[in-house]
């Protein structure tokens, strides 16, 4: 039987664990059972995070200093730790957020898997040589870090997010000052007992918790951070976006999504309908990149529908520390309101309700926030549902005739992150990929897919249009400084 701990954790800054100085703390609760108290993070001031910035900004010439190589070999020692403890962060990040276990340890390893991807672009050249016009001199790029960077990260990948943006900023010479979201501060202060042990100088690391306006708005305005990374919602992202702005820094912006899947005639349905469920209900739709919209064509709609919609009813919900169970609850008893919201509203602009529809209950359910996985029929473009971004475990689905029509459908929002499509056509495949608005296209495969490797970003309302992970991310953690030798 596994012993629920406590986890109480301080500001990490300056290399070392430092309360806030208002005394305060905020306590997490398992979403699953409210009667499991996860830990709690500090209730921080403007005051905390003067001392992060101060301490990242004392570190960062040294930091800068050492070697590509030097850097990544911190982020290898870091990956080793986290694979190490691997068991006790992804029972934490489920207690804490509540996804499956299994979902919690493969966004564990897939962080200890991004450091060690970054750690080895230290290695990798920064710079081209130029031809010059003056034969006799040597002209070349080379890269130059931001200084500080500000990272704001959200609460659905704890791990995972904090890792990918962390990584890079650290491998091309940044320090960092990171305020994780409230709901899943106690697994990323996890990740920074990692950082701690693997001995990195004291200020190039540093996590600051407490409220978006405080900390967040803190970073974003703060002289001496020169970038800001960001993934969260649209309207805080803006906000962030143009405080960075107005003082001349460099910003990141990755925000929301309202990802279509297109299955045509042709596809395969049981394929389809599996990525279906997949990319849309693990997790419990928690996910930027989450299947929202679920476009059929009219000759297999009635197919692709009842075999959906049978496979959905089968789906386990319950705590995610369980086996065998397959779908956790909402992140929290605000997100819980938002999703029923949007349920409420899909029913009242006249959606069919096809399975589920309801916060769940009886049992482990009334000691947790559960939504039963809900998937709508009868949805036109011009519902909320259709376009509104709802973070929970519900399915829209839209019947097209055409594939023209199709792609005109999942074009219909202000949002560009992912799309998927599934089809045995070719032709089909490269009108999508042509033709779908979004930073993200997979073909035959489910729209929550990102592999670390490969640029990330949205399109339209979804992103600042940066990209994060693979080498794009080098695009935003430095400036490229041109060199010419006489």
């Amino acid at each position: 039987m596994t012993v629920k701990t406590f986890n109480e954790f301080s500001n990490y800054i300056n290399g070392g664990w430092v309360p806030s100085n208002t005394k305060e703390s905020v306590t997490n609760r398992n979403p699953a059972d409210l009667d499991d108290v996860v830990g709690s993070v500090q209730k921080s001031s403007a005051e905390d995070l003067e001392k992060a910035v101060a301490a990242a900004s004392s570190a960062k010439r040294n930091w800068r200093k050492l070697s590509g190589a030097e850097r990544g070999n911190y982020l290898y020692k870091a990956a080793d730790i986290i694979e190490s403890r691997k068991e006790d962060i992804a029972e934490c990040m489920t207690r804490e957020m509540g996804k499956t276990l299994p979902e919690a340890k493969g966004e564990t390893m897939r962080g200890a898997a991004i450091l060690r991807y970054f750690a080895g672009e230290g290695m990798r050249k920064t710079g081209d040589v130029i031809p010059s016009t003056d034969k006799d001199a040597l002209m070349f790029t080379n890269r130059a870090p931001l200084g500080v960077v500000g990272v704001i990260t959200p609460w659905n990948f704890p791990v995972a997010i904090p890792v990918w943006k962390t990584a890079p900023a650290l491998i091309y010479g940044n320090t960092v000052v990171l305020k994780p979201a409230t709901e899943a501060a106690v697994t990323c202060a996890k990740i920074f007992e990692c950082f701690e042990e693997a001995g990195f100088p004291a200020g190039v690391v540093n996590m600051v918790t407490g409220s978006g306006s405080v900390i967040g708005q803190g970073l974003a305005d703060h002289p001496e951070v020169g970038g800001i990374t960001f993934t969260g919602s649209n309207s805080v992202g803006k906000q962030i976006g143009q405080s960075a702005l107005a003082r001349g820094a460099k910003y990141q912006l990755e925000m929301g999504g309202k990802n279509p899947v297109i299955v045509t005639e042709d596809a395969d349905l049981d394929q389809a309908v599996d990525a279906t469920i997949s990319g849309g209900l693990r997790s419990t739709g928690q996910k930027c990149t989450a299947t929202s919209r679920v476009i059929v064509q009219k000759d297999v709609y009635e197919a692709f529908k009842d075999k959906l919609v049978a496979k959905v009813k089968e789906i386990n919900t319950g705590n995610g520390l369980n086996e065998g169970v397959w779908m956790g609850p909402s992140v929290s008893e605000n997100q819980l309101s938002t999703v029923l919201s949007y349920i409420e509203t899909g029913k009242e602009e006249g959606g069919k309700v096809l399975c589920g529809g309801e916060k769940l209950s009886g049992g482990e359910y009334d000691n947790g926030y559960f939504v039963a996985p809900t998937v709508f029929d009868g949805i036109e473009s011009n519902m909320t549902i259709a376009q509104e971004e709802i973070f929970g475990p519900v399915l829209a689905l839209m019947q097209v005739d055409t594939i023209e029509e199709a792609i005109e459908t999942a074009n219909d929002v202000e949002y560009g992150l992912s799309a998927s499509i599934f089809t045995t056509n070719v032709q089909k495949m490269l009108s999508f990929i042509d033709d779908m608005e979004a930073g993200l296209v997979r073909i035959n495969a489910e729209s929550a897919g990102v592999e670390l490797q490969a640029p990330f970003g949205g399109m339209k309302q979804s992103s600042s249009h940066s990209r994060e992970q693979g080498e794009a991310a080098k695009e935003f953690f430095t400036d490229i400084k041109t060199v010419l030798v006489k």
